[in-house]
């Protein structure tokens, strides 16, 4: 499928993609993910980049460079009197769920940057949202599009590491983010662990077909210091700062027990230290990043004391969420209840904080 480029206005762009049934897409948010998003469905072929809202109109402005026919609009509301067909919201995380919901009642179909929401009441109401609409809402849990990844799903679910009774996860980030709300828990819903730690939260829950979870214990940290209460992003009231250093033992229906490390700012040595392996009776499986990268993987199979590479550099992964999110829309899709997930990933999260 190719993708239609109108030649004159807004109305032509409407007309051209209805003719070809391409879906036509706001973008809510072009700082740089929301713009590499922009970019990825923009070169995917399908959907049509419609329209952008940004509340900095430079940044609104050079994401239009990449969709030069989309209309620049100046915020949510107006994204929503668009004749869109969905919506991508990359804004800051406490505005996540209110703005994923709106577009939802309005018959819009979402995807979201992560987190979904702050904690699981706020998924919930999203995920309901969404099924009440009958709209396809998608997160962008990317890591489950590297290459490879896939395989180790496959490995891992069809028996051939036999009983899969363990992994260690591991996210840290030697710089951090950036913009001051991360870490701000009213409005970021915690610190490293929803920002870092969810990504692999997500894969392993994916990758064992969503087992229960059954209990948690962590502990959470900023500068050094061991925070006491944990009930952040607005659910508790807790004033501590968000963690920039969090460990977790979680325990899954079924015997299998992950450890969970994350962290901003760590003395590392490298950039980033990224793992998620799974040990099981009869082999293992394992996602590392390369040299400290955090863009470049290696998935290897383990048999005892030999390894076998699964894949390798280069994958250009980034995007491929956001592409498949516009290809399953352009393709008639609607509520998928895996969508559930989602909330099962914020239960989980909510468990780690101690909510």
């Amino acid at each position: 499928m190719s993708r239609t480029v109108a030649t004159t206005g807004s109305s032509v762009a409407a007309h051209a993609s209805k003719a070809t049934c391409l879906p036509r897409i706001g973008f809510l948010g072009v700082g740089w993910i929301g713009r590499h998003r922009l970019e990825a469905i923009a070169a995917c072929g399908y959907a049509e980049v419609a329209a952008i809202a940004d509340p900095v109109p430079a940044a609104a402005q050079e994401a239009g460079k990449l969709a030069p026919h989309a209309a620049l609009l100046g915020d949510l509301d107006e994204l929503l009197e668009a004749d869109l067909d969905g919506i991508v919201i990359a804004t800051p995380s406490a505005l996540h769920a209110e703005q994923a919901m709106a577009a939802l009642q309005r018959g819009v179909a979402v995807f979201c940057q992560k987190p979904l929401a702050r904690n699981n009441h706020e998924a919930r109401q999203v995920v309901e949202a969404a099924e009440k609409a009958d709209r396809l809402l998608a997160v962008d849990l990317s890591y489950r599009y590297v290459a490879g990844v896939e395989e180790m799903r496959r490995l891992i679910q069809s028996g051939q590491l036999g009983q899969v009774y363990a992994a260690d996860l591991v996210f840290h980030n030697a710089y951090g983010p950036d913009k001051a709300w991360f870490y701000n828990p009213r409005l970021s819903g915690g610190g490293c662990v929803i920002d870092l730690g969810i990504h692999l939260v997500d894969l392993a829950l994916w990758l064992l077909d969503f087992p229960d979870v059954e209990s948690v214990s962590s502990s959470l940290f900023a500068g050094g210091k061991r925070l006491q209460t944990q009930g952040a992003g607005g659910a508790g009231g807790a004033e501590e700062p968000g963690e920039d250093y969090a460990v977790a033992d979680i325990n899954l229906a079924g015997g299998a027990a992950l450890r969970l490390a994350c962290s901003w700012r760590l003395q590392a040595g490298r950039d980033a230290v990224i793992e998620a392996t799974f040990y099981g009776t009869q082999g293992g499986v394992s996602l590392r990043n390369v040299d400290g990268s955090f863009y470049d993987f290696t998935v290897e199979l383990y048999r005892g004391t030999s390894r076998q590479v699964l894949s390798a550099p280069p994958d250009e992964w980034g995007g491929r969420a956001a592409a498949d999110w516009a290809q399953r829309l352009g393709a008639g899709e609607r509520f998928d209840p895996e969508a559930w997930r989602f909330v099962d990933v914020a239960a989980a999260l909510d468990k780690i904080y101690g909510r």
